[in-house]
């Protein structure tokens, strides 16, 4: 801190009883006080009076201060004996609600939760912060109109007791109006169908907060603005900066992409909002302006893990290829035993973010273990997603591949509807300190539509992360998987069950673990099974240290005598572009490696 009054030493008697709040307060007060640019005889003056206004901020009103300064110049050194005297109580408590906000519950609430009552010391800042509560709801829920009618704080030093008002007129509560885009590229109808509030409803500045984030959450455009319109053909707010700076506190009640319920308003917002004159409006016409995003997006991505290597990824998105805001992005993925080519085209129906048409296709060449493939798909699907942040994938996908596992080499051409579920959630995506993923699908394959192969597929995962306290977090899952076919060979290696690797059993090399065949070779399993616990301890700032322990395995029939089980010590660094992870593990159930190292960058999920 700045001041002076860590380099003065100051020491403060005859408060030791009391909250230490005080005597912090008192510190706080005299950090602005800089002896070099004072008098001695200034110095004593605002020493004195800056202490008696730190010691009335908790109802102290009749302290007496004797002060010693040392005898250089300017004072280092500064000895403060307080007596504080009596402590005003609190008296009276008025608080008054009128207009529509009388019958608005959060404000009673938040008088409600008012911590004094008659008969308590009195503090200034609960009052305080009651006022700009009150103001600020006043904003975010539409009652433009509001003042205070009554705003005092009443101190009788000479009674010990004070007396506290407040009174709020909200007025009206304003209603939303109709919304007008503009700068818009997308048809109008189908942003209008993503409106998280219906005209006519209640003003809520939230509402304005979540349409901002939907819009954002399109990819459509590079800019986004939501904004509500007091006064007809005429500036929004008084001016609240010069002319050439920011847009005054307009910007600052514009509703940003913030968390949905809790939008925030500077003090400056609260302030300007007493002077807006309404003229009478009972809706607020909301206002939206957009510009488009670049129409073509490119990125480069370079990364590494023990399971690959180096790997490289370059994508080609465009977000809007036309007014209906259909996209395509293109994927390339380049690593030493996988190559692909993917591509997705997107077709948003009514509400774009929820309910979509994708059709993708994709090239992909594998080369590891004993496993050899080319292989190329097509796949159609309609996507939904519902209130409950589940989205459910229903597709439709043929597969042609040409491979060669343990040594047996097939060409197959597979049909095979599906169906999935899934749902992610984060908090602070980059590292996430609470979060959960699940996913569930099912697939089948018969020659009654001309498939080459007959099997019924499910997979399941489930993954979850959990933090105790700020410095203890726990990541656990489970993956589960299994086939029924009476065509196993026909079956590719991308649909056959591996593990082991840096994001199954660690310890175990990548995909190492599946049935194999009398050559030794790996065969890939009918059935699978994972499971992993790992405690990570903060050590210091983005340092954490981790202890984990996986198990699993991919075999041919259900209850494997041996499950494989590694378990190890690792190291988290949170960088600015994620997580780097580095583990040693030890493989209890190999009896060729004491142990592997495992290194990745990024996220869990």
């Amino acid at each position: 801190m700045p001041g002076w009054a860590h380099a003065l030493d100051v020491r403060i008697d005859g408060i030791d009883g009391m909250d230490s709040d005080v005597a912090d307060n008192i510190r706080h007060y005299l950090d602005g006080l800089d002896p070099e640019q004072l008098s001695r005889e200034r110095v004593e003056s605002e020493t004195q009076r800056l202490a008696r206004e730190a010691m009335r901020v908790y109802g102290y009103y009749g302290t007496d201060i004797q002060l010693r300064l040392d005898d250089q110049d300017p004072p280092r050194h500064i000895d403060l004996t307080i007596d504080p005297g009596p402590r005003v109580t609190i008296e009276r408590l008025s608080f008054l609600l009128n207009g529509d906000a009388r019958d608005d519950p959060p404000f009673q609430d938040a008088i409600d939760d008012f911590p004094l009552d008659v008969g308590d010391p009195l503090v200034h800042a609960p009052y305080d912060r009651l006022r700009a509560r009150l103001a600020n709801l006043a904003l975010e829920r539409g009652y433009f109109d509001w003042r205070f009618t009554d705003r005092r704080l009443e101190v009788r030093p000479f009674a010990e007791s004070a007396r506290l008002y407040l009174a709020l007129d909200s007025g009206p509560r304003y209603r939303f109006g109709d919304v007008t885009l503009s700068g818009s590229h997308i048809e109008h109808q189908r942003l209008l169908n993503m409106l998280t509030f219906t005209p006519g409803e209640p003003y809520l500045s939230g509402e304005l907060a979540r349409y901002n984030q939907r819009l954002g959450q399109t990819g459509w455009f590079g800019s986004i603005s939501v904004r509500p319109r007091l006064i007809e053909r005429e500036p929004l707010f008084l001016d609240a900066v010069p002319a050439g700076d920011a847009d005054g506190w307009w910007g600052e009640l514009e509703a940003m992409s913030v968390q949905p319920d809790t939008p925030t308003l500077q003090m400056a917002a609260v302030e300007a909002a007493a002077a807006v004159v309404s003229r009478g409006l009972s809706e607020v016409p909301i206002d939206v302006a957009l510009t488009p995003a670049d129409r073509h997006q490119f990125e480069v991505g370079v990364g590494f893990a023990t399971d690959v290597g180096p790997r490289l990824r370059f994508s080609w998105e465009q977000p809007w290829i036309n007014r209906f805001g259909h996209s395509l992005d293109h994927d390339v993925y380049l690593s030493a035993p996988e190559q692909r080519f993917s591509g997705v085209y997107s077709l948003p129906l009514d509400d774009p973010l929820r309910d979509m048409y994708r059709f993708q296709y994709g090239l992909r060449h594998l080369d590891t273990q004993d496993t050899r493939s080319l292989e190329a798909t097509l796949e159609g699907a309609r996507r939904w997603e519902f209130e409950n942040r589940w989205v459910q994938v229903l597709y439709v996908r043929s597969t042609l591949v040409d491979f060669t596992q343990a040594g047996e080499s097939e060409k197959v051409l597979l049909l095979y509807p599906g169906i999935r579920w899934s749902r992610t959630r984060t908090r602070n995506p980059t590292f996430p300190n609470w979060g959960d993923r699940q996913r569930i699908a099912f697939e089948v394959s018969d020659g009654l539509w001309g498939s080459e192969a007959d099997f019924l597929r499910m997979t399941g995962e489930t993954q979850w992360i959990r933090m105790f306290g700020d410095d203890i977090r726990l990541v656990a899952g489970m993956g589960i998987g299994a086939m029924e076919t009476d065509d196993f060979d026909k079956i590719p290696p991308s649909l056959r069950f591996f593990a082991g690797g840096d994001r199954s059993v660690r310890g175990y090399s990548y995909e190492s673990l599946s049935p194999r065949n009398e050559e030794g070779k790996l065969t890939g399993g009918q059935q699978l099974f994972t499971a992993s616990a790992e405690l990570q301890r903060r050590v210091t700032g983005d340092w954490w240290g981790a202890a984990f322990i996986d198990t699993g395995d991919a075999f041919d029939a259900w209850g494997p005598d041996d499950l494989n089980t590694g378990a190890g010590l690792g190291v988290r660094w949170i960088s600015p572009v994620g997580p780097i992870r580095f583990d040693i593990a030890h493989p209890f159930d190999d009896e060729d490696n004491a142990w592997r190292i495992h290194f990745a960058i990024g996220p869990e999920f």
